[in-house]
């Protein structure tokens, strides 16, 4: 069986039964068809452990976390090609993850928030990006799933979205009255101008009247961090981290936080109490007279 039958079938897998995301599909296609190349030809079943760290470490000398992500990918593939008797054996099996230093969430302060919310509205591509962005803060919800929402999804009587997160899960998110505000706004007076006459059950459309992408996202949040003056390197993930940061610093429980952002493990959802101590600690040491360090 050659290699891209193999892939397909690992690929079937991901889609039918462990039910990822497509993003997250195509992201692991990408990867071992980029491991695939590599092979030139050979086939999957038959490469060793001394290949694969060429692989890591002459092909990809790049950071310990994009090796990290390359070994985890392709470990669960050949874990996959075993269990369905595709191979006996798996390579990486002795490979180690190599040590990630774990960097705390890039977030943006309260101030920095309120400065790149409060843009100039003149027409509707801005009361859309404005919706947009109020609805990412006040709910923390990732940008796949803002781009994915409906129409449908939204309880104006209970101030509620439905969110089908990563593994098809759901779950149901408040906001606030400054989202409910221009959420109502855009699809009263806005939405139908970027239809053009069309239809979409998709609540955010781009200028062909189709659901806005993420790249479209990205580049709109770029464009107004310029704008706006915001030195900070911000992605779409920034504001779900200032989100969450922002919850922790005021005083909201951890398990809500984990629920809200849909984080299957309370582990994930921890590294907020880290970014929190660090706040505290510096805190600490510029305003306590005796807290900083002699010459």
């Amino acid at each position: 069986m050659n290699n891209e039958i193999l892939l397909d079938k690992y690929l079937d897998y991901l889609k039918f039964e462990k039910k990822l995301s497509l993003n997250t599909i195509n992201s692991y296609g990408d990867n071992i068809k980029v491991f695939l190349t590599f092979l030139n030809n050979k086939k999957l079943v038959d490469v060793s452990s001394t290949e694969i760290r060429f692989f890591l470490e002459e092909e990809y000398k790049k950071s310990s976390k994009t090796k990290a992500h390359y070994i985890t990918v392709l470990n669960n593939f050949y874990n996959f090609l075993i269990r369905e008797n595709l191979t006996k054996k798996n390579p990486l099996e002795n490979i180690k993850l190599p040590k990630i230093e774990k960097k705390l969430p890039e977030f943006l302060t309260i101030e920095e928030v309120d400065k790149l919310l409060d843009f100039p509205l003149n027409n509707a591509y801005d009361y859309r990006n404005k919706t947009m962005l109020e609805l990412l803060y006040a709910t923390g919800i990732r940008v796949s799933e803002l781009i994915n929402l409906k129409i449908s999804d939204i309880d104006f009587d209970s101030d509620f979205i439905r969110i089908v997160g990563k593994g098809s899960k759901e779950r149901i998110v408040p906001f606030n009255d400054i989202s409910k505000k221009y959420l109502l706004l855009y699809l009263t007076d806005y939405r139908n101008i970027l239809l053009k006459n069309k239809t979409s059950e998709y609540l955010f459309i781009n200028n062909l009247s189709l659901k806005i992408s993420r790249q479209g996202f990205f580049k709109i949040l770029k464009e107004l961090c310029i704008k706006q003056g915001i030195k900070k390197n911000v992605s779409p993930h920034t504001l779900r981290h200032s989100f969450a940061t922002h919850l922790l610093n005021n005083g909201a429980d951890l398990r809500i936080i984990q629920e809200l952002l849909g984080h299957s493990d309370l582990a994930t959802t921890q590294i907020y109490t880290e970014v929190l101590n660090e706040k505290l600690k510096n805190d600490y040491e510029n305003a306590h007279p005796r807290a900083k360090k002699e010459d």
